[in-house]
């Protein structure tokens, strides 16, 4: 029992990020401020109504992270992240907003993605004094992403990495620099340094899993036994990642042990409202259009 105790107060401390038993999940990649398509792949994945509320019952929807930036209705994707957690978790289900780079970087003022739309949409009070030289709503954005702030507060209690059965979801991947570092540890360390803001280093690591693009972008046989490795040492058997985009669709690589969602869901982008199921482990891309099996064979 006394062995337990420390795993128990890590365990509350840092949050859970391992789950298993789960039937059904739905994972949607970077969002990037389009709430319309947001609401548009949730009903089409059936996990809200047209009143906007949680009908996913058990389904545990994974958002990859990039929620924000780029385009106008950030806060407003924030906003209905946070309302699907609660009522998600109420109904047996769960919500997995994940921390991507760019949630990461409205946190520690790398703010060079964030339209004037978006400084704005935080700006309740037209008569905030702003910051010289700073845009409208500048001020108000980095209250809210600061430590005290509802959306700061919140993003930083949100995890990395998470892995759900046997897949792993996070935004960039785990590359070799990483590939020894349990997601745990991966957690820790990408949430101490957002919390304290005196040394950011694996959240704004380009190599780390917040920013890698190997997984996404590099010869799959470059990098084969390296994913296996760190598979197996996981425990895994698959991994899904965002953040590096691809035009409009999923993609599987290393035969289906990396699969893309990353699909430019934005209009920044063009491209169209899908997500990724996973369903008695099968894989199928989700649109407004319908349910379309993957090319991944089934582990």
């Amino acid at each position: 029992m006394r062995q337990l105790l420390p795993l128990l107060a890590l365990s509350l401390l840092h949050g859970q990020d391992t789950f298993t038993g789960v039937s059904r999940i739905v994972a949607i990649g970077d969002l990037h401020g389009d709430l319309p398509q947001f609401r548009a792949i949730l009903r089409a994945a059936g996990l809200t109504g047209e009143n906007g509320r949680w009908t996913g019952g058990a389904t545990h929807l994974v958002q990859t992270g990039d929620a924000i930036d780029r385009g106008p209705d950030s806060r407003a994707v924030l906003d209905l992240l946070m309302k699907l957690q609660n009522e998600a978790k109420k109904a047996g289900g769960r919500v997995h907003a994940l921390l991507g780079n760019h949630e990461a970087m409205n946190i520690y003022g790398d703010l060079r993605y964030v339209t004037p739309a978006e400084f704005l949409s935080y700006r309740t009070n037209p008569n905030t004094p702003e910051e010289d030289g700073q845009p409208p709503g500048y001020a108000a954005h980095r209250r809210a992403f600061g430590p005290e702030g509802a959306y700061g507060r919140w993003l930083r209690k949100n995890p990395a990495a998470v892995m759900i059965d046997t897949t792993v979801f996070l935004h960039g991947g785990i590359g070799p620099a990483y590939a020894r570092t349990p997601l745990r540890e991966i957690n820790r360390r990408i949430r101490d340094e957002l919390r304290g803001l005196t040394k950011i280093e694996t959240a704004a690591d380009p190599e780390g899993p917040l920013w890698y693009r190997g997984l996404a972008a590099a010869e799959e046989s470059a990098l084969a036994t390296h994913l296996d490795d760190v598979l197996a040492r996981l425990g895994a058997t698959r991994m899904v990642i965002g953040h590096t985009p691809t035009t409009g669709t999923l993609v599987t690589r290393f035969g289906g042990r990396v699969v893309l969602i990353d699909a430019g869901i934005s209009k920044a982008y063009n491209h169209r409202a899908v997500c990724l199921e996973i369903t008695g482990g099968r894989l199928f891309a989700v649109t407004p259009e319908g349910r379309t099996p993957l090319d991944a064979p089934r582990p």
